[in-house]
């Protein structure tokens, strides 16, 4: 499946509300069988109608499907692996892509440990600073002990950057990633407290006041 302005991770979640007709009988097939199938971004830079997804995409698995009485479904997809799309098998009824699945180089504990702290401390401080943040979400990410699945859920869940979150999705090397991430965090922070310096004592309801 390809969708517009989206980059989905491995371990991350992803609710789907499924009405076409083709991936209605793709999502019947996959519950069938694997629960299995693929979420590529669509390519912003291609010819719309062709529907070209980015090469590098995300497998994930069916975790709860409602199927609802007009046919259409609700489900929850949960990213299981990054997958490099080898090419097309077949477009009807719905696309078939050869792919093959692609692992993290994971970094040392002592070089990734500083980077993890620094990503949670940026974080802490957005979220301080006013930027949306899913209630209970900074304390459920310190629970979250491996690396990759680390930064690929708190991208996936915090930055609202589509393109960039490819960039991520492609970057195999979990160091360069969190590198990348929190350079991308630092920055936010700065403009969010440049904002609050330049706003004052206003609220934001009366920013325009100011």
């Amino acid at each position: 499946m390809t969708l517009p302005g989206v980059a989905f991770f491995p371990q991350a979640l992803m609710p789907l509300h499924i009405f076409e007709p083709r991936y209605r009988q793709m999502l019947k097939d996959a519950l069938a069988t694997h629960r299995i199938f693929a979420i590529a971004g669509l390519d912003p830079e291609s010819d719309p109608s062709e529907e070209r997804g980015h090469r590098i995409a995300t497998a994930g698995m069916v975790r709860a499907c409602n199927l609802n009485e007009d046919g259409t479904s609700n489900l929850l997809l949960q990213g299981i692996t990054r997958v490099d799309c080898l090419g097309i098998v077949q477009e009807e009824p719905y696309r078939v892509v050869r792919v093959e699945a692609l692992h993290s180089e994971i970094p040392l504990p002592q070089e990734g440990a500083p980077l993890r702290r620094r990503i949670q401390r940026l974080i802490r401080l957005r979220r301080q600073l006013g930027a949306a943040t899913p209630d209970g979400f900074v304390k459920f990410l310190e629970t979250v002990s491996d690396l990759d699945a680390f930064v690929d859920i708190a991208a996936f869940t915090l930055c609202e950057d589509a393109r960039f979150k490819q960039i991520l999705l492609e970057t195999l090397s979990v160091t360069e990633r969190l590198r990348l991430y929190g350079a991308q965090l630092r920055d936010e922070v700065e403009t969010l407290s440049l904002h609050r310096k330049l706003q004052g004592p206003l609220a934001d309801d009366d920013i325009a006041n100011n």
